[in-house]
C-alpha cells in the first residue's frame, strides 16, 4: 500500500453523504491539490488512524492528518480551511474560539448526519481526474 507524505490527508466516513460532499467541497476549492483522501473505512485510513494512536473502531470523526500530528472535529474541519481559496480560507480564523465551544456543535452535527443527509451502500467513487489524490 503506499502512503502519500506530500501533503495533509483528510480521513472521512465513507458511506456517508454529507462527508461525501465536504470531499467533493473540498477538490473543487483546493487550486494547489495539496488534500489527499481516505476512508475511514479504506486500509490507508486505518493504518493513519492506528499511526496517530486513534481508535480505529470508534472512530467516526473527520480527521485531518498533517505529517505527525492528527486533527479531530472542528480543529480538522477549520485547519482544512487554510488549504482552500478564499472566502473559505478564511474560516481558519474561527480556531481562535476554544474547541470546547467549538467541538458540541461538530458533534451534533456528526451525529444526525446519517439522518439529514442520508447514508450510502458504497464508498466515495473519485472521478478519474482526482483518483490520484486519493490513498489506496
Amino acid at each position: 500500500m503506499k502512503m502519500q507524505n506530500d501533503g495533509p490527508v483528510i480521513l472521512f466516513d465513507g458511506v456517508c453523504n454529507f462527508c461525501a460532499w465536504s470531499v467533493r467541497f473540498v477538490i473543487e476549492r483546493d487550486p494547489r491539490g495539496v488534500c489527499r483522501f481516505a476512508s475511514l473505512q479504506s486500509e490507508a485510513g486505518r493504518k493513519l488512524l492506528r499511526e496517530h494512536g486513534l481508535n480505529e473502531e470508534a472512530m467516526d470523526s473527520f480527521v485531518l492528518v498533517e505529517g505527525p500530528k492528527a486533527w479531530r472535529e472542528s480543529s480538522a474541519a477549520l485547519r482544512v480551511c487554510y488549504y482552500l481559496r478564499a472566502p473559505w480560507r478564511w474560516l481558519e480564523v474561527f480556531l481562535m474560539v476554544p474547541s470546547f465551544l467549538r467541538d458540541p456543535v461538530y458533534r451534533f452535527i456528526a451525529r444526525n448526519r446519517y439522518r439529514w443527509f442520508g447514508k450510502s451502500d458504497t464508498c466515495l467513487l473519485p472521478s478519474p481526474e482526482v483518483r490520484a489524490r486519493f490513498l489506496d
